[in-house]
């Protein structure tokens, strides 16, 4: 798969999801290759159990409702994809961008972002914000709030 892939489920596939997601969650919790047997077909195939993790993932959100977003690592994205992706406009992208936040080429008079990038920018952020929660989780301790 090149391509960015957008999945949507089915009102009916929630309860699907939510059940092979117990399997999965089981499976997991095991040592050694994972095998999955397919309905239909003879046989099993090995699967890693990295991929596994990510389709626990998938599983997981449509479970809840909610579609994915699968692209590659290397696929380049729009700036209006990148901000999509962000959940922000694509003016606060650019200044991000400006600002050396997320990594970017340009390619003639666009910029392109790498998916890598933008996936990096949110770790980082993630671990910023966290990190200003337990810094306001202490002080609250300390002046005796909490």
């Amino acid at each position: 798969m090149s391509d960015i892939a957008t999945l949507v489920p089915e009102p009916a596939d929630t309860e699907l999801a939510a059940s092979a997601l117990r399997g999965l969650d089981a499976a997991l919790d095991t040592e050694g290759p994972v095998r999955l047997h397919l309905a239909g077909q003879v046989g099993e195939v090995e699967v890693p159990r990295s991929a596994l993790a990510a389709l626990a993932q998938v599983l997981d959100s449509f479970a809840h409702g909610e579609g994915v977003t699968v692209l590659p690592s290397q696929a380049e994205l729009t700036t209006q994809q990148a901000a999509d992706a962000l959940h922000v406009s694509r003016p606060f992208l650019i200044g991000l961008l400006d600002a050396g936040y997320i990594e970017y080429r340009t390619v003639g008079t666009h910029r392109r972002v790498k998916a890598a990038s933008l996936i990096r920018y949110l770790r980082e952020d993630d671990e910023r914000r966290q990190s200003a929660a337990d810094a306001l989780t202490a002080e609250t301790r300390e002046l005796g709030f909490a």
